[in-house]
């Protein structure tokens, strides 16, 4: 393994899933198609950055050249956003923001200390009182295909602000990591396409190779050297 992850949940309603990881070792690593922004805190010997990083539409091949580098991340939920930080600005982006000192950095024009992955839910509750997190209530019910009292194009506009990205776009990267999670459970490639709503497994193999970096076999195959970025479960997943 190149990196070793933590995950858990958060008590905060804005927040989908904080991690931690630590690399073990230099080498291959696939950051695979996100369609949620995040907050991460990135610490080497003695520098600590503080980066925005944006949805990511496609898998990213990565070289891994630090041992020893710790990553904290707060993954926050559909609809949240930062009002001052537009997502669409963002997306396959990363924004570092500037450091104040060692233990420190700047946000919309103040200091704000370094969170950890224990003091996270701390962290998001200040940002929220500061009026730096938002959140558009009926993003999460329209991804789960809730009916909404509002005209198509309303809809569309509204879930494009909050998350950078189309309806389409979501459903597609989060159908993606769905069959990567049964293709690492022992689910066969058919029975993938069936479960995940693939056409074929042509279908599968093009999709997956875009938004995952890997074909569906490469997954099965876990003597593969790339260790792909976290997959988890959201709360609006099919």
């Amino acid at each position: 393994m190149i990196f070793t992850f933590e995950e858990r949940l958060s008590d905060s309603p804005f927040v989908e899933r904080i991690w931690w990881a630590q690399s073990e070792r230099t080498g291959g690593f696939l950051s695979v198609a996100a369609s949620q922004w995040e907050m991460v805190v990135s610490k080497y010997q003695d520098e600590t950055t503080m980066t925005v990083r944006g949805p990511e539409t496609k898998a990213t091949s990565m070289n891994v050249t630090l041992v020893g580098g710790e990553f904290f991340g707060i993954i926050f939920k559909f609809g949240v956003f930062m009002p001052h930080l537009p997502v669409s600005n963002l997306v396959d982006e990363d924004l570092d923001l500037p450091d104040v000192s060692s233990k420190s950095f700047w946000l919309n024009g103040s200091a704000w200390q370094f969170p950890n992955y224990e003091n996270a839910d701390t962290f998001v509750d200040r940002l929220v009182r500061e009026s730096l997190l938002d959140c558009d209530p009926i993003i999460e019910s329209v991804l789960r295909g809730e009916p909404q009292g509002l005209s198509p194009r309303s809809v569309q506009r509204r879930v494009l602000q909050a998350t950078g990205l189309t309806q389409g776009s979501i459903r597609q990267i989060k159908r993606a990591r769905h069959a990567t999670m049964l293709l690492q459970q022992g689910v066969s490639i058919l029975d993938t396409v069936e479960l995940a709503g693939y056409s074929d497994q042509a279908h599968l193999t093009r999709a997956l190779k875009y938004l995952i970096g890997k074909t569906p076999a490469q997954i099965i195959n876990r003597t593969e050297p790339e260790q792909l970025s976290l997959l988890f479960k959201t709360e609006s997943s099919p």
